[in-house]
């Protein structure tokens, strides 16, 4: 009877501490897990990122890359995209000499055309598009139902490595929408630039 008694209150003692030492690993990110994790993202990004079908490593990954992201600067929109899509967009800036060239001679006045790079540069520029930026953004490559082959192409056979089936939107592995690509491009522009985003494949 004193054994139960004392193995009792041992159990529950054991509990407490499991429950204390498992608490005490959900207040750091590096060691959160579960659905403190998916607390935590929610805490600094809303709904911005969900965790999906990521482990808890994946997901913790995630979520301390998205926190020390670069963010406010042209290599901050490179970044992220070709992160996302896997391919780099091409930005332009009416206003950045190097992406319009310049049609002047040089600073010095003498003539020899310093810099003058008209119509090699890219674009034409105008600084009548004040803190605007040109945001060229490209879907990714692949994205699609894995195995399966597209409506079209030869169906599948015997020792192919394709088959044919009718598929829905669920089955899709690696979708990346346009409001991916523009919700990316947002999160990390500086405040108060204006981002014109044209996506194409």
């Amino acid at each position: 009877m004193f054994d139960g008694l004392i193995t009792g209150f041992a159990n529950v003692a054991a509990f407490i501490y499991g429950l204390i030492a498992y608490a005490k690993l959900q207040t750091r990110i590096t060691t959160a897990t579960d659905g403190w994790l998916d607390l935590i993202a929610f805490d600094f990004f809303g709904r911005r990122m969900l965790r999906g079908t990521r482990s808890d490593s994946l997901f913790r990954s995630a979520i301390l890359a998205e926190l020390f992201r670069p963010r406010q600067t042209r290599q901050a929109i490179i970044d992220i995209l070709t992160g996302l899509t896997g391919r780099a967009p091409i930005i332009f800036e009416p206003g950045r000499p190097q992406d319009t060239g310049a049609y002047a001679p040089g600073l010095s006045g003498d003539g020899k055309g310093y810099g003058l790079a008209y119509g090699l540069a890219g674009g034409y520029g105008s600084l009548l598009m004040p803190y605007q930026i040109l945001v060229h953004a490209f879907r990714p490559a692949l994205a699609g139902i894995p195995n399966v082959i597209g409506y079209g192409g030869p169906a599948g056979g015997y020792s192919t490595a394709s088959t044919f089936e009718y598929g829905n939107l669920d089955m899709i592995e690696g979708a990346v929408t346009d409001a991916d690509i523009y919700g990316a491009v947002d999160n990390v522009r500086a405040a108060g630039i204006t981002a014109w985003v044209a996506i194409t494949d």
